[in-house]
């Protein structure tokens, strides 16, 4: 009676929390994944930020504009842009919000390789970065329906707050950490501009690569879903 009790209370204690066997296969699966994951994100973000002391022990201190950690950045750039034109060919379903995403990070890398633009005429990267802007907002205009769709998703997904890190780490903490009169009220005397680079151009590339990891992040979790999709649809 009382193994019988015990069993009926082991019954409804496995049934309340829903532990069994069968459900620890996809716990694992998940936590294989996420592991994965950060281990992939901890290397990528180490093999990034080793561009500083390739500049400092290497390039004796060269963190100006054409500096490894700078074409890095621009790299990381470009490749978050490719990865969300190229995406908006493939998936229609959110092909405007796709197009919006690709062009705010390609007006950021027209930014980044403003001494580039520079040789046209003094500033010019503006106005390629606002041709961009209105091309792509045009382009999304055209396709209402996936534009409102793309960005939804986007915003609703997970990655979307390592997104908004990496953008506040770039935008606002970097600016910030990297002010002149900082730096010069820290170290007085002995300021020197290269540690203010060193600084500034490090927290920008760890911005860059949060959003290249939230932007891999979201396009590839996202994939099945879409292309299952679209095979309901045909």
């Amino acid at each position: 009676m009382i193994q019988k009790m015990k069993g009926n209370r082991k019954s409804k204690l496995n049934k309340k929390t829903n532990f069994t066997e069968f459900d620890m296969i996809p716990f694992v699966s998940l936590l294989t994944r996420e592991c994965l994951f950060l281990l992939f994100a901890s290397v990528f973000i180490l093999l990034a930020m080793s561009a500083i002391y390739v500049d400092v022990y290497f390039m004796d201190n060269a963190l100006h504009e054409n500096s490894v950690t700078e074409i890095l950045q621009e790299i990381i750039l470009a490749g978050i842009a490719v990865l969300f034109f190229w995406c908006a060919t493939k998936r229609p379903e959110i092909r405007g919000g796709l197009i919006l995403i690709g062009g705010f990070y390609l007006c950021m890398l027209i930014r980044e390789l403003d001494d580039i633009f520079d040789m046209i005429r003094h500033g010019s990267w503006l106005w390629f970065a606002l041709t961009t802007a209105v091309v792509c907002i045009a382009l999304s205009a055209l396709i209402p329906a996936s534009t409102v769709t793309g960005l939804t998703d986007f915003i609703q997904h997970r990655s979307w707050l390592m997104t908004a890190m990496g953008l506040i780490i770039i935008l606002i903490f970097s600016r910030i950490f990297g002010m002149n009169q900082l730096w010069e009220h820290l170290m007085s005397y002995g300021y020197n501009r290269e540690v203010k680079n060193l600084a500034e151009e490090a927290t920008e590339l760890l911005g860059y690569s949060v959003c290249f990891l939230s932007s891999a992040l979201y396009l590839g979790e996202t994939r099945e879903k879409f292309t299952a999709l679209r095979k309901s649809w045909t």
